[in-house]
This record gives C-alpha cells, structure tokens and sequence, in this order.
C-alpha cells in the first residue's frame, strides 16, 4: 500500500484524527506515522481543522436518564433504574433539613413569644361642668390602636333621657364621634369607629358629652363637655 498518495493518507488519518480508526488498524497506522512524512503532515493538518471545533463547544452534563438508557443498551440485565425525583435521597434529606429548621423556628416562637405591649390608658377628669362631671372615666387604647374600651369609676347617675357620647378630638378641627358608651360598665368601642391614624397625631383627646339617646343627632357634640382626658404617646 502506498502511503504517499495524498489520498490515501487524508483519508486514514481524517479517520485517526476523528477517531474512528481504531484496534489493530490504529496501531498500524501509529506504527507507520514514524516513516510515513505525507501521513503525519496529514494527521496534522486534520488536527488543524478539526480542534477548533471543539473549543467552542460548551461542556453539558446529559441528564441521569441519558446514561440509564446507555447501560441498558449495553447491559441491559444490570443497569439499575434511574432513581424519581421523589425517590433522590438527597432531595429528601434536603427537606428534613429544611423541615427540621422550620419546626425548630417555630418551637422557639412559641416557647418565647414576643411581648405583648401595654395598652395606653387615658383617664378623663370630670370638668365640673353639673353634677355629672365630679366622677373619672378611664379609656383603654390597644397599642395598635385598634381597640378602645371604656369605663366609669364609679357609676354616673344619667337621666333616662340622656346619654354619654364618647369623641375624638383631633388637634385641629371638629371632634369625630365614637359612639356612645355606658355610665355605669365597660363599653368596647367598635372598631369601624376608630379613626385609622388614632396612635399617629390624629388624636389629641378624648372627650364625653351629654346628649339625647342614640347620641348627638347632628354629628356634632350638643350638650355640655363633663369628660376630657388628653392623649399622651
């Protein structure tokens, strides 16, 4: 065989570069590339042409199901199945972990939960204002200012035909009505009735008028002030 046909030796060693030359017809050829010229110049300039290619192919991981069907193909008695997604071990100690930190959180939650903050009181002085207005109210404002109860210290003797009205009064502006409340229990003001910026500036006082059952019908207050307490943050 001559081996300095051009033909010849691209054709074998575009085989050894690329790498389907193999077995004894490999080791023949590497034998010969030390006295064959035209076969290394060959081998070289295939390498030449075909290395480049590979530097711009980026490295991929084929997925576990890839090599699975593989060892099939070539052992198909001892390949072992590809294990789910729900059967990794490592997903699932991934989870415990995970799981184990969330329940550990939580115990320490609950075995230490943050402290509730004090609710604000306001005690309102009697004005003086008739013989109403000798006696105390004392207001209670939840800390988020979402709850407000009150109740007289002592029982207020109140005509049948009145009530106590509880107001808001803003620093500047019109007090906002809050509902009436009882001169002689407690009395848990709804909360629709609490202004939403209660705990932030808009209240400066709150204060108790007397007006008709069901409160003042005008919205604004109609009888004399016996009640007013101011609002310290």
């Amino acid at each position: 065989m001559d081996y300095s046909k051009p033909s010849l030796a691209d054709a074998l060693a575009a085989q050894y570069v690329a790498g389907t030359l193999r077995g004894r017809a490999k080791r023949r050829f590497e034998t010969l590339l030390a006295a064959h010229p035209a076969l290394r110049s060959a081998v070289r300039s295939w390498q030449d042409r075909l290395m480049p290619l590979t530097g711009v192919i980026a490295t991929e991981n084929p997925p576990p199901g890839v090599w699975y069907a593989i060892e099939q193909r070539l052992w198909p008695q001892t390949a072992p199945a590809p294990a789910a997604w729900w059967q990794r071990l490592g997903l699932w100690r991934a989870l415990a972990g995970f799981t184990s930190a969330v329940a550990l959180g939580l115990a320490m939650l609950l075995a230490s939960p943050p402290p509730a903050q004090a609710p604000i009181v306001i005690v309102l002085q009697g004005t003086g204002q008739g013989p109403l207005a000798s006696g105390t109210f004392v207001a209670s404002l939840s800390a988020d200012g979402r709850a407000l109860t009150t109740r007289p210290v002592q029982p207020v003797a109140l005509q049948a035909d009145r009530a106590l009205e509880l107001w808001a009064v803003p620093p500047e502006g019109a007090p906002r009505s809050l509902g009436v409340i009882s001169a002689n229990g407690t009395t848990i003001v709804q909360r629709k009735l609490l202004p939403q910026s209660l705990l932030k500036g808009d209240t400066a006082a709150l204060a108790v008028t007397v007006e008709p059952p069901g409160g003042s019908p005008t919205g604004k207050a109609t009888g004399p002030i016996v009640y007013v307490g101011k609002l310290q943050l």
